[in-house]
């Protein structure tokens, strides 16, 4: 997603930032929420958790689409431990003309998806947008499908995400929101991509649009304009697609964002989305440190940003997986720290998550040219249960002891398999379960337990 975040933003949201501070409260463990809030769950109704990485390729287009991503890609995030990944794709490649939907695209992104199922990656695929596309030097929507109203833009090459705030990318937004053939348009590229992917192996969900933007009335600050956006626009936008969506797709999950300022710790707008099968999909980053600053535990953000973005699973009754998270410079003196705080917020709201971005190289990416982890990246490494037959109790991982524990009533359903996988990145680990089940590994770095129905079962994973 990023480079760093506008002036503006910082400054709309300075109260929010400041008032953490000012009580400048110690990172401590926030309470288990939301306790009343879904696991995210597979197809047998197995208990899901996510991790790994976004997945993209924004320089190419057209014949050269996708090409940045590899099958090594899978290769390498499955062998360490990673079982997701976000798939960018990009509406501009799909239909670059209205009405004809390219097929040589789609079947990129098949090769693509094909990769991932050859090892075991579940894929979320995100129409991804950023500064709305094309027509203002980015990737998203088309050009056809762009109105400016003939408004002013700016390129602002140091700040992109400034340019959210042009009157003429906050003008294109509203077309699309409001504006019935557009509307139009968009359902139906949806249920092109459902049409041709939703039987896939690999495909867990699809992704609505990515950090969504809006226009700004007079006399709005920032938090307010975007919780009238995300009520008024994005849930009717998100109902309107859902639709569009299981005309061709029953199973899948459908992945709703709220806009970026969530990461301020402000609590999203949005409304209903009436579906059975809704992920709640924010992104988790901090204006100081897309800056460039580093973590500062005593602010407070990690559990303000906890308490805000637990408010609409727990009201709405949806899972939570978070699209994006991750900051840009990661050898700064508090980002061990950082990762640490990160990880055990996330484990205590979310059924998991994709840092960004998998790619082999600096800046954002999770591996060198190598493919060893850049620094502190590692931390993201770490037991998991990617899916649980039965009732998960609870679930914990001791960084400081290298011990992961599981506990879990095994399924009783006649149907599905009973098998309960668990991840186990960076061997050796030793691996132990007590109660009425087995356990075998299953290929480096996985192990898989199967439990007697009904069984209690406590899974031990420690680190030599």
């Amino acid at each position: 997603m990023r480079v760093t975040l506008v002036a503006a933003l910082a400054a709309a949201l300075l109260p929010v930032s400041a008032a953490s501070a000012d009580t400048a409260r110690p990172t401590v463990p926030v309470p288990n929420a939301p306790a009343s809030a879904p696991a995210l769950t597979d197809e047998y109704g197995r208990t899901l958790t996510l991790r790994g990485w976004n997945v993209e390729d924004k320089e190419h287009r057209g014949d050269a689409a996708l090409s940045a991503i590899t099958e090594q890609t899978f290769r390498d995030m499955r062998a360490k431990g990673f079982d997701f990944a976000r798939l960018l794709i990009f509406w501009d490649d799909l239909e670059p003309t209205r009405g004809h939907y390219s097929q040589a695209y789609l079947k990129k992104i098949e090769r693509v998806l094909d990769w991932a199922e050859r090892y075991d990656v579940r894929v979320v695929l995100d129409a991804h947008q950023d500064v709305f596309g094309p027509v203002f030097g980015h990737r998203g929507i088309p050009e056809w499908a762009t109105r400016t109203d003939g408004l002013p833009f700016q390129r602002h090459p140091d700040d992109w995400f400034a340019e959210y705030f042009e009157p003429a990318v906050q003008r294109a937004f509203t077309h699309l929101y409001e504006d019935e053939d557009l509307r139009r348009a968009q359902a139906r590229m949806w249920k092109v991509v459902a049409d041709r992917f939703g039987h896939h192996p690999a495909v867990l969900g699809y992704d609505v649009i990515n950090e969504p933007m809006g226009e700004m009335h007079a006399g709005e600050d920032l938090p307010t304009a975007a919780r009238r956006i995300e009520h008024d626009q994005l849930t009717p936008m998100y109902n309107r697609v859902a639709d569009a969506i299981r005309s061709e797709d029953r199973d899948s999950w459908v992945f709703v964002e709220p806009t970026p300022i969530v990461g301020e710790g402000v609590p999203t707008g949005l409304g209903r989305v009436n579906d059975k099968k809704v992920v709640y999909a924010p992104h988790f980053y901090n204006t100081g440190m897309e800056a460039g600053a580093d973590y500062d535990p005593a602010a407070g953000w990690v559990e303000t940003y906890e308490r805000a973005v637990t408010q609409y699973p727990e009201e709405y009754k949806v899972p939570v997986v978070v699209g994006e998270w991750g900051p840009l410079n990661n050898s700064l003196p508090n980002m061990a720290r950082f990762y640490g705080d990160a990880m055990a917020s996330l484990g205590r709201y979310s059924s998991g998550w994709a840092g960004y971005v998998w790619c082999y190289g600096g800046g954002y990416c999770a591996v060198d040219k190598s493919g060893a982890f850049r620094q502190n990246k590692e931390l993201t490494a770490e037991p998991y249960a990617e899916a649980v037959a039965g009732t998960v109790r609870s679930s914990s991982y001791a960084p400081a002891t290298g011990v992961y524990t599981l506990t879990y009533d095994a399924s009783t359903r006649p149907r599905g398999p009973r098998t309960t996988e668990i991840s186990l990145p960076s061997e050796p680990w030793d691996i132990t379960v007590t109660g009425k089940a087995t356990v075998h590994r299953h290929g480096p770095g996985r192990a898989w337990v199967t439990a007697a129905p009904g069984a209690h079962v406590t899974v031990t994973v420690t680190h030599r």
